[in-house]
């Protein structure tokens, strides 16, 4: 995993290693040194080697800590390329904002100390034989312990974190979702129930967060205890032979110094391990992006026609939208009137309007000038919830979450049985495709239905809005920047939707505008004229 950072960091780390053990073998040395033998002599010395290990430190952290935001800047790079051209949602803006910034302590803390333990505790062990064989053979015979609980203890952490990033990611990717589709969520009455959604999912992350935590305590009680009993083993001897005479003072201190700089390396490389822990569930999900970028597939794509309720008319008075810091009202004193059941398609040029409109009609968007009437009832006074119930809406890049192909048709309709399902995708146009995919209805489509066309997604958006037997129907352009294919399947099950209801069509195409019996132009937010259908 070392390959992660540059080439020339990795060799500084290896290059520093070595002095860094030299400097931290004479600094103990010179103290048991002075202390043995009462001598200041030595001190200047000690002095040295103490401010020279310490500039050696600072120099390592330095060349980590660059490493590390090289590292992350190039892994950045190649995400966000391989990113281009394919529909990430928000599990990979997590990936890419929090999931990398939890990199560092991996890459400046668990890789430099690796290196660090493979040298170090070598070059003390060899210290130790020179100064007492005995101790060191305590020491060399003890020191296998510390990699051996550690391991056992962090196979078990590296799973929890492994859990808990899977929590964060689908979190966030979740949440972001929720905020990219808030518009459909309230015009399906369903924002109420994700935030209950996302408040379980935290709820869950920090659940597994403190797990993970837990254990992470359990393992660095564990090497504590075995490197305080290993440096028992050997303390206790080296002082009973010292006052046997049979090893001298000066020695007696440079093992005692020495043993615990043996251990020390493993204990911080486990207490890095666990602080790495989640950067290496990141480092691995990103090898897994990189290895198979995502891409957008596109698969090849009986009709029940339902009869809901009717409605009365809508007419909409002088209505007037604008937009903070627009030189133009985007609707401007707009007169329109829907009779009960009737289709109207409104055309004209892009910017013109049309998808305020129909946002207005939402509720959406508040007039800042005229007003809406449902029935005879100015849409203020009404309860937008339950004016939302009587609507079914296709915008013009629907929606779809991160749940199965069957959630999201039921969007609409949360109670809706299976069959009901299956006879909306079946009017839709949709039945084939998704009994195709490999677990038909139940397949978790990705986050804003990543691994679908346009054409896939535009009908499983009117299959929801069939579903849910509103009485009347908002369409937002659906065969925008679809190939003639699929848009004559979007056209034929907007045509079965449409049926019986009364409809708002905004369109450009000739083949969804000859579904509507009225034709009105909006161009620079006004009603222009009406055009025969």
């Amino acid at each position: 995993m070392t390959a992660v950072l540059p080439r020339a960091t990795t060799v500084g780390f290896a290059l520093l290693a070595l002095p860094r053990a030299g400097l931290l073998v004479a600094q103990a040395t010179l103290l048991a040194t002075v202390v043995a033998r009462l001598d200041p002599a030595p001190l200047p010395w000690l002095a040295g080697v103490v401010a020279a290990r310490a500039g050696v430190e600072g120099l390592t952290e330095w060349v980590a800590r660059r490493g590390a935001v090289a590292a992350k800047a190039r892994l950045r790079g190649r995400l966000l390329a391989a990113a281009a051209g394919a529909e990430r949602g928000g599990a990979f803006g997590t990936l890419l904002g929090r999931g990398l910034d939890a990199l560092d302590p991996y890459l400046a803390g668990y890789l430099p100390q690796r290196v660090a333990a493979a040298v170090t505790t070598p070059v003390v062990l060899v210290a130790l034989t020179v100064h007492d064989p005995p101790s060191a053979l305590v020491v060399a015979v003890t020191l296998p312990l510390v990699p051996v609980f550690g391991a056992l203890v962090g196979a078990r952490t590296r799973d929890l974190t492994r859990h808990q990033w899977a929590r964060l990611e689908r979190l966030g990717g979740h949440f972001r979702d929720v905020l990219v589709g808030l518009p459909t969520l309230r015009a399906f009455g369903r924002a109420e129930h994700q935030a209950g959604v996302i408040r379980r999912m935290a709820e869950a992350h920090r659940a597994a967060t403190m797990r993970a935590l837990r254990v992470a305590m359990l393992s660095a009680f564990v090497l504590e205890v075995v490197c305080a009993l290993s440096i028992a083993l050997v303390a206790v001897p080296v002082g009973l032979r010292l006052l046997d005479g049979r090893v001298g003072l000066a020695t007696a201190l440079a093992v005692l110094l020495l043993t615990p700089e043996a251990f020390l390396p493993l204990r911080a490389l486990g207490s890095r391990f666990h602080a790495a822990a989640e950067g290496m569930a990141v480092l691995e999900r990103v090898r897994a992006v990189l290895d198979h970028p995502a891409v957008t597939s596109a698969r090849p794509g009986g009709g029940v026609t339902r009869r809901g309720p009717t409605v009365g008319e809508i007419r909409l008075e002088e209505v007037t939208v604008r937009y903070p810091g627009a030189e133009r009202p985007a609707l401007d004193r707009v007169t329109l009137v829907v009779r009960p059941g009737e289709r109207v398609a409104v055309v004209g040029p892009s910017g013109a309007g049309k998808s305020t409109l129909l946002a207005v009609l939402l509720g959406l968007v508040a007039p800042t000038g005229g007003r809406v009437l449902v029935d005879g009832r100015d849409l203020r006074e009404l309860d937008l919830a339950a004016w939302r119930e009587r609507l079914a809406w296709v915008p013009q890049r629907p929606h779809l979450f991160a749940a199965s192909v069957a959630d999201n048709v039921r969007l609409g309709a949360p109670h809706a049985s299976e069959a009901e399902v299956r006879t909306a995708a079946r009017a839709a146009h949709a039945d084939e495709f998704v009994r195709a995919l490999p677990a038909g209805y139940a397949t978790r489509l990705g986050e804003r239905g990543a691994g679908m066309s346009a054409g896939q997604r535009q009908r499983i958006a009117l299959a929801r809005a069939y579903l849910r037997n509103a009485p009347v129907v908002l369409l937002d352009e659906p065969t925008a920047r679809l190939d003639l294919a699929a848009e004559a399947a979007v056209v034929a099950a907007a045509g079965r939707l449409l049926a019986g209801r009364t409809a708002i069509l905004v369109a450009h195409r000739p083949a969804l505008v000859e579904l509507a019996d009225r034709v009105v132009q909006l161009e620079n937010g006004r009603v222009h004229e009406a055009v025969p259908a």
